[in-house]
């Protein structure tokens, strides 16, 4: 992977499963704040706990299956995410406040590059699936939209993982915004990675467009088809 997007850089030898699935959101709209208080019922039931536990497992079955080619489970994973996750929204939390100096076009092609990135880079993540299992605790209310929904990947060898989901209810259509794993945002760990990338290129919202380029370049032939 290109130097510049390197994206968990704080989940180095977590489970290949983790590491995929949180990738999907690393990218998140907003940063976890406001917890509900410690020791308030969690629900397993919840609309918020099973849409991440279908998420998990549709996640598992669709791509992960064997024998399937690099350009179909490229494009299981984009409808994954575009069903999921409010990529828009997720792709200005990521540039910032960059995004209010970026024109019309640099912004139409960033986005376009952001989604590229994360297709191309976790449908690579998931072809080294190793028989890792996500397990959904439960959730609690955050605010009036929101809900926490805590969970567990287990290994086969090794400690579980903890990742906590914020969901939220728009409209009446839950969308993923953010994960805690381990206690680190991924919503906020990826804007301070592209901050760093525009820095230093002198601020220049360029340099983040070309450093998202060449990693596109990178991806060998083969897995580009």
């Amino acid at each position: 992977m290109y130097k510049d997007m390197t994206m968990i850089n704080n989940t180095s030898g977590k489970s290949t499963f983790f590491v995929a699935i949180s990738s999907l959101i690393i990218a998140m709209v907003i940063a976890l704040s406001g917890f509900a208080e410690a020791g308030e019922a969690k629900s397993a039931s919840s609309p918020p706990a099973q849409f991440v536990q279908r998420l998990g497992d549709t996640t598992l079955m669709s791509l992960t299956a064997k024998n399937v080619s690099r350009a179909t489970r490229e494009e299981r994973v984009r409808k994954i995410l575009r069903n999921n996750f409010d990529v828009p929204a997720i792709g200005r939390f990521a540039m910032g406040t960059y995004w209010k100096d970026a024109s019309e076009a640099q912004r139409k092609e960033y986005m376009v590059l952001f989604e590229d990135m994360i297709v191309q880079t976790y449908t690579t993540r998931f072809e080294d699936y190793s028989g890792q299992i996500l397990k959904v605790d439960g959730s609690i209310a955050s605010g009036a939209k929101d809900s926490i929904v805590s969970s567990q990947v287990l290994q086969k060898d090794g400690p579980p993982v903890n990742l906590e989901w914020r969901v939220r209810d728009k409209e009446n259509v839950l969308r993923i915004v953010d994960v805690v794993v381990e206690g680190v945002s991924m919503s906020v760990t990826q804007r301070s990675d592209f901050a760093a990338v525009i820095q230093r290129g002198g601020g220049s919202i360029d340099a983040l467009l070309t450093s998202l380029r060449e990693h596109s370049k990178k991806m060998s032939p083969h897995q580009k088809t």
